[in-house]
């Protein structure tokens, strides 16, 4: 008896678990449409000019989405923050550093966190408008303290190694550490023009951010080395 033939199939129409499949990838689209419009709006707006109709606009989207995928403005900027440390915490997390050649990998790691600042200023820009805001939109995140922990336990274990090849001093903090290198990259970036004002010279052309690289590298090996004589 022949089977009989099953016109849906054979015009290729989606089966329902693909449609639904289709649908929560258009879903994810939308919401990652939002979250990268809304990065770029509030970094050239900040949190108060970066509307709700700016964000949706940009985003080719619709206000009610917004609240949909995030239940608010401010829970859309709290996922905004979270988005940029977190590729903060990948690009760290994805360094090939040698960790047997501790100075050598924390050499690499100082170069990496100062140029990253300087290669994303809308990082710089969106932390600045957190902290006009004291930090009060961060601190409800749930996830922020997870980004800052790949790159403080890397900073620790290479001053640990560091220390069993009779390298670097005992007794470094690496959160300290850490703290420092960020802050060379964050305010040579985010004051590079009111300090470039300051000085009388630019300090963001290409000659001077390689002098400052070495200098902060140079500097944190002073302090780190064992022996600061070589």
């Amino acid at each position: 008896m022949e089977t009989p033939s099953n016109p849906i199939a054979e015009r290729g129409v989606p089966k329902p678990q693909r449609r639904t499949g289709t649908r929560a990838a258009a879903a994810e689209a939308t919401r990652e449409a939002i979250l990268n419009a809304a990065t770029k709006v509030f970094a050239k707006y900040g949190y108060v000019g970066g509307s709700v109709d700016k964000i949706s606009s940009a985003a080719k989207s619709v206000d009610r989405m917004i609240y949909y995928y995030f239940g608010s403005k401010e829970g859309l900027f709290i996922e905004v923050l979270e988005g940029i440390y977190r590729r903060m915490d990948e690009a760290e997390s994805s360094l090939a550093l040698d960790e047997d050649q501790p100075l050598e990998a924390l050499a690499d790691l100082i170069r990496f966190v100062v140029s990253y600042y300087r290669d994303h200023p809308e990082f710089v820009t969106l932390l600045n408008t957190e902290n006009l805001h004291k930090g009060k939109h961060i601190a409800k995140s749930r996830r922020a303290r997870e980004y800052s922990h790949h790159a403080v336990t890397l900073t620790g274990r290479l001053l640990t190694r560091g220390v069993e090849l009779g390298l670097v001093r005992p007794g470094i903090d690496a959160r300290q550490l850490y703290l420092l290198i960020a802050a060379a990259g964050y305010f040579h970036t985010s004051n590079r023009y009111t300090l470039g004002a300051f000085l009388g010279e630019a300090i963001d052309t290409p000659a001077a951010v390689a002098r400052w690289d070495e200098f902060v590298v140079d500097s944190v090996m002073r302090i780190v080395k064992l022996d600061n004589r070589g």
